[in-house]
């Protein structure tokens, strides 16, 4: 233990003539402590400091020490003074021979061991070697001071010292324990006394027995038959509940069966209004064909219908009467494609007048963006605003049965708005306007005016569709007014020898040449195969409809044409239900196999409407169809496979096996 106690016994041991100091052993530690020459406090006021300007070893001559202002003697050690721990004792070197001591203390690093022997002088001349044992700090100690050599730069610091403080005695009692805090309760029954008294007649004193009652022992009961009578209780309450349970259980069932027999009623009544309304639908449309599909199923109709009579005269006529009969056939045939030919202009028509103000209308649009809060914001430009203007007065030129007067007013206003612009089409358009009005003016009539009207409205068409006239109609334009982007994606159809788009070409995948263009195709199959793909192009678009549903960024079924599902639902899948034999192509639809997966053709099934809402509920399709079944699926698909793994374009979706066995 070290403290400032310690290094005042040293600096009195280095005071010390040589024949008064202790052996070296007790007093080395204290001469390597004091080695260093005269320095400076660090700390003024510490307790227990002491300051020497000498250093350890031979050659101290004399020199005085002060105590508290007064002078030691010479032939006095410090130990003499009997300095108190508070006192300050200052030593003041007089002599020192240069020859025999360097200007300049080293000082050597110390580490002192866990034990060391101390010399304590128990008399005068005893001495007596006791063994100290150090003991480490367990903490850091805090800095109390001390002093710096000005020569060479060494710091001393005072140290103070602590005994270790007394454990506490352990009681054998765990104290602050969750046992002693923490409070349990408990409720126990308890039976309190309850003093009684009874009262009997005697002399002097009547007790009434009118309330009283006798009490005579009954049949001892056995635990036998204790038990045997709980049991029959247990019985009869288990033959009361579960007669309870089964008429709930009765009851459910019969609710279920009246709720299943109402909807298979109603799915039933849905049916057949859906029934109902396709043939409605299918007659109006053989009645007033309007659509490119309508008139396939006039077509279709009327080879059906051809069929079934070449049918009834073959098996019913010979000779000259089937001859004859056919004959009639055929005139029959030419009438009603003449009919069909007639609805079709007028249909044409319609859509043409249709498509031109659907083009105008969407010219006239205002510009539409979404904001980040989800509103739509819609803006008008000078460009939409010019082509609202020409839509509205489009309309009015081709409105009929309006009086004279308003007739000349739209006139009018149209003259006033071509005239704006000077070029031989506008000079036409005014000149052809003059006429109507001298013409009106001498009360021509409305029906020798329809042609003049017909060539203002197409005149004026042509002007609207100019992007000089109308700048917002040249974002829509098919044609685009560079005509050296016409050589681009043009190719030659080989039927009607035109030059026409790539769009006006249908590709089907097996493909590798460009065919003929859709208006060729659609006139080939009018006079020869007259087949509708009416019900082939619903199932492809509720196909692709409830792909983009899945969000997996499918890619197969938007290569997939119209021809190639003619392909797979009529040779692979046989036009029916591949569970049910169903051949209603309007109530069948193709959906995923595995649903996990993406649609492709070796990975689909044809099935109804019902059935497939059903098949896309199914978690396992190893448990939910036979072995069977599966087997003649996978069969498909392989067939499916072959036919498209000869396509460039699918080539890239087989499996890796797939392909390289076809490279095989």
């Amino acid at each position: 233990m070290e403290g400032a106690s310690d290094r005042i016994l040293e600096a009195a041991n280095a005071e010390t003539p040589a024949a008064e100091r202790p052996p070296a052993g007790a007093g080395e530690a204290g001469e390597a402590r004091n080695a260093e020459p005269q320095g400076e406090p660090l700390l003024s006021g510490g307790a227990g400091t002491a300051q020497t300007d000498e250093p350890p070893g031979e050659g101290l001559g004399h020199h005085e020490a002060m105590e508290n202002g007064s002078i030691i003697e010479d032939n006095k050690t410090l130990m003499w003074s009997m300095a108190t721990f508070h006192e300050t004792i200052q030593s003041e070197k007089l002599h020192l021979d240069l020859g025999h001591f360097p200007r300049k203390a080293v000082q050597q690093d110390y580490c002192m061991p866990d034990v060391i022997p101390v010399r304590v002088q128990t008399d005068s001349d005893t001495f007596q070697d006791v063994a100290v044992k150090i003991e480490r700090p367990t903490f850091r100690k805090p800095f109390l001071g001390g002093f710096k050599n000005r020569i060479t730069g060494v710091e001393f610091h005072n140290a103070g010292s602590q005994t270790i403080p007394k454990k506490r005695p352990e009681k054998g009692t765990t104290l602050f324990c969750r046992e002693t805090q923490t409070v349990f309760q408990k409720n126990k029954r308890q039976q309190t006394a309850n003093p009684t008294s009874t009262q009997m007649t005697k002399v002097g004193l009547y007790v009434s027995n009118v309330t009283d009652k006798l009490i005579t022992p009954g049949k001892y009961l056995t635990a036998e038959e204790y038990h045997k009578r709980r049991l029959e209780a247990v019985i009869v309450l288990q033959k009361y509940f579960r007669r309870w349970h089964a008429r709930n259980l009765v009851q459910k069932l019969k609710e279920e069966k009246r709720l299943r027999l109402a909807w298979e009623a109603q799915e039933e009544l849905r049916k057949k209004k859906e029934k109902e309304d396709k043939v409605r639908r299918e007659h109006e449309r053989r009645l007033n064909p309007k659509t490119k599909e309508d008139f396939e199923l006039l077509y279709h109709a009327l080879k059906s219908w051809r069929q079934e009579e070449i049918e009834r005269i073959n098996g019913t006529l010979t000779g000259a009467e089937r001859k004859a009969a056919l004959c009639g056939l055929l005139e029959q045939e030419a009438q009603l494609i003449a009919s069909i030919g007639r609805h079709k202009l007028n249909a044409d028509e319609e859509n043409q007048q249709k498509a031109v103000l659907h083009f105008l209308s969407k010219c006239a649009q205002p510009k539409r963006w979404k904001a980040y809060d989800g509103k739509t914001t819609e803006m008008d430009t000078p460009y939409t605003l010019r082509a609202r203007e020409l839509l509205e007065i489009y309309r009015s030129v081709t409105m009929n049965d309006i009086p004279q007067d308003e007739r000349i007013d739209v006139l009018l206003t149209l003259r006033c708005t071509v005239k704006e612009h000077a070029c031989e089409l506008t000079k036409e358009i005014v000149e052809l306007i003059d006429r109507e009005v001298d013409l009106m003016s001498r009360e021509v009539k409305e029906c020798n005016l329809e042609g003049l009207r017909k060539r203002i409205c197409t005149l004026f068409l042509q002007y609207i569709k100019m992007p000089e006239f109308n700048p917002e109609v040249a974002k829509i334009l098919k044609v685009p007014p560079d005509p050296l982007k016409l050589y681009k994606n043009v190719n030659f159809c080989r039927s009607c020898e035109n030059y026409l788009p790539s769009t006006e070409f249908p590709v089907p995948a097996n493909s590798r040449t460009i065919g003929r263009c859709h208006l060729c195709c659609k006139l080939d199959n009018e006079a020869r195969r007259r087949e509708s793909f009416l019900k082939y192009r619903l199932i492809l678009e509720n196909l692709r409809k409830s792909e983009a549903g899945y969000q997996d960024d499918t890619k197969i079924v938007f290569l997939v044409q119209l021809q190639d599902l003619q392909y797979m639902i009529e040779n692979i899948w046989s036009c029916q239900s591949a569970l049910s034999a169903c051949s209603d192509l309007c109530d069948l639809v193709m959906v995923r196999w595995d649903k996990q997966q993406e649609w492709s053709p070796w990975n689909t099934i044809l099935l109804t409407k019902d059935e497939a809402d059903a098949h896309l509920k199914l978690c396992n399709l190893q448990e939910a169809y036979e072995a069977a079944f599966i087997h003649r699926i996978k069969q498909k698909h392989i067939r499916a496979k072959k036919y498209f793994a000869q396509i460039p374009a699918m080539t890239s979706f087989l499996p890796r096996s797939d392909k390289q066995a076809n490279a095989s």
